[in-house]
């Protein structure tokens, strides 16, 4: 069965059992629900998610290449099942609690008034990526590569040094005890 390329369209209050499986290029996506759907196989390019939910969606293989969630409900999603050729995209206001990046490769992702709760890193490359005003309670970072990131405007995090790769990483003063939380010091945030 052949799969369906669509070009250009715009999808509003769609839900996923909806959409052909296929490939979507330069498609915006609107107040969609595609919780607990499948999209495995699906391939978005160019593509843009606004207040859409998607979480709990399973992702097996599915692409995603320069694509925008904006303000969109993203629990629980498996991105390294995701298909990695050319993975890249933003997150701008999304809710990505207990999702999984685990060994996955998005260097220079932009996050971006984000709730990152409980989020797994491990084993990810975040190098060069922009974590802007994000809370990060919770998420887990081990043996995850975060060279050049800047996370001066997240908070909320631990990241042990010793286990993680920080080479000009950017931190903010006030949320430094994120990296030292492991030698169980005590810091006075009033001196």
């Amino acid at each position: 069965m052949k799969e369906a390329y669509i070009l250009d369209q715009t999808f509003e209050n769609t839900a996923c059992s909806q959409l052909e499986k296929g490939e979507y290029e330069n498609c915006t996506f609107r107040n969609c629900s595609f919780e607990y759907g499948d999209l495995s196989g699906f391939s978005f390019t160019d593509c843009e998610f606004i207040s859409c939910n998607l979480s709990m969606a399973k992702l097996v293989n599915t692409g995603f290449r320069e694509v925008i969630f904006k303000e969109c409900k993203m629990f629980g999603l498996q991105f390294n099942t995701c298909n990695e050729f050319g993975m890249t995209f933003k997150f701008e206001g999304c809710f990505l609690n207990n999702s999984v990046f685990y060994q996955t490769s998005i260097k220079k992702t932009v996050f971006k008034d984000s709730r990152l709760i409980e989020v797994d890193f491990t084993e990810c490359d975040l190098s060069n990526a922009v974590i802007n005003n994000c809370d990060l309670s919770g998420a887990v970072f081990d043996d995850t590569n975060l060279e050049k990131a800047d996370l001066r405007t997240s908070f909320n995090y631990s990241i042990d040094p010793a286990l993680n790769r920080l080479k000009k990483a950017k931190f903010s003063l006030s949320e430094v005890s994120g990296l030292l939380y492991k030698l169980d010091i005590q810091i006075d945030r009033n001196s």
